[in-house]
């Protein structure tokens, strides 16, 4: 029976050694998930639609900072294309955001899909 014990004993303390090595890697990747968070925030995209015509500027929080319209789609008469433009060029942008951060992700995380482990935000 001592036997046993001993065997559990450094079963055991191996454990906590594993446990260690884990939080440390843990609080590591922790880091470089908050240094990400950094360097998307300060990430500008800019979305598109219309050729060009309607442009959106956004931060890698997905916060829109500048909205651009050349004047020559401004026209009275056609409203509702102006406003279509205008989402399009959002979820342009929007969907830029998310590849940036996709791609950040995935060398974070030598490609393995994390549950619960998104960004931007």
């Amino acid at each position: 029976m001592a036997w046993v014990v001993q065997i559990v004993e450094r079963e055991g303390e191996m454990g906590v050694k594993n446990i260690g090595d884990i939080m440390k890697q843990a609080q590591a990747m922790q880091g470089k998930m908050a240094k990400m968070q950094e360097e998307l925030a300060a990430t500008v995209v800019t979305g598109q639609s219309g050729g060009g015509m309607v442009q959106v500027v956004m931060n890698g929080k997905q916060e829109v900072m500048q909205v651009k319209i050349d004047p020559s789609v401004v026209t009275a008469d056609d409203i509702e294309m102006l406003e279509d433009l205008v989402v399009s060029a959002f979820n342009d942008a929007q969907r830029k955001v998310q590849d940036v951060s996709n791609k950040n992700l995935a060398q974070l995380t030598g490609g393995l899909k994390i549950p619960g482990l998104n960004l931007p935000f």
